[in-house]
């Protein structure tokens, strides 16, 4: 079976405005780095919308109604914190973004692609059960976890998180639930400020691996080797969900971790494997940070490329 990429252009209309890291341009930089050229084998897949039920599942029914219901005028710009901007395209991307995150929960679980990639934006693990965070407006993994809970009647499902920012939204919503795992090597001190390794979930369904300013490959390769795959291996999932932030990258703007592009390969091939120890070889992932367009694109590349390994 091969690799589903799945996007949508509609992801392109959200509009952060200029200077804004989280920008259209960093999906076409990853849609230009898997273009069929040089990755022929992966079916292409546009996402569809997720409903506004699927989304609840994770998020305060109120406030996906009051996001829904936004309209920002044509040529404006709305402001729902310092960091996390609407345009008219927003909601539509938005909910693109988590549409694509259940469309590769069931490509997966049908049988129909080996593993499934959703290049799509806005990112997602930011985003908290009642409030935007972080550039991100729904947590999309989240919505995938539950999705592939109520559609499909998976028990035990994990998130492993490499973004360089700690996934606060993501680890909130797991939290109290035994059944779903986060896991996350990420950058500290920065932002959100969360992720401490004594943060371990009300079940011990939360495993953290902060890494100082400056780490590279080694010591990210430690963290993941010591702490967060044997965790994510005890755990035992029924599905493997990535947030495949890239944003850690030695040349990334926003934080100062030092990773090069074959230390995503080097974590997706790990996870892969551990997918098919305990899932039937089930994962998926999504698209979350990554602001230089150089460095992004070489990186997705690299993460797809073992994804199909």
């Amino acid at each position: 079976m091969a690799v589903a990429l799945i996007t949508h252009e509609a992801c392109l209309d959200h509009d952060t405005g200029e200077g804004h890291p989280e920008r259209p341009d960093r999906l076409r930089a990853v849609q230009a780095a898997l273009a069929p050229e040089r990755f022929p084998g992966l079916v292409r897949i546009e996402a569809p919308r997720a409903s506004a039920e699927q989304i609840a599942r994770v998020h305060d029914a109120g406030y996906v109604q009051r996001l829904l219901a936004t309209e920002v005028p044509p040529g404006e710009l709305r402001a729902l914190d310092p960091d996390t901007i609407l345009s008219p395209g927003s909601i539509e991307a938005a909910l693109r973004a988590a549409g694509g995150a259940t469309l590769a929960v069931d490509l997966v679980m049908q049988g129909q692609a080996s593993a499934a990639f959703a290049a799509v934006r806005p990112p997602g693990h930011h985003a908290r059960p009642a409030t935007a965070m972080g550039f991100c407006l729904f947590n999309n993994v989240a919505v995938a976890a539950h999705h592939a809970r109520d559609r499909w009647g998976l028990r035990r499902i994990a998130v492993a998180d490499f973004d360089v920012h700690h996934g606060n939204g993501t680890q909130e919503e797991f939290w109290q639930d035994p059944d779903l795992f986060f896991a996350s090597s990420h950058q500290s001190p920065a932002y959100p400020g969360t992720g401490r390794s004594d943060e371990q979930g009300a079940a011990g369904n939360v495993a953290n691996a902060p890494l100082p300013p400056g780490a590279g490959g080694a010591e990210f390769r430690r963290a993941w080797e010591r702490v967060l795959l044997p965790a994510l291996d005890q755990f035992a999932p029924e599905l493997v969900i990535v947030s495949a932030g890239f944003d850690a990258h030695r040349r990334d703007p926003l934080a100062q971790m030092m990773l090069e592009a074959e230390d995503y390969g080097w974590i997706t091939r790990e996870l892969v494997a551990l997918a098919g120890r305990h899932a039937q070889g089930r994962v998926i992932s999504l698209l979350e940070g990554g602001y230089d367009l150089e460095a992004l694109a070489e990186s997705s590349a690299a993460h797809v490329a073992a994804l199909d390994a």
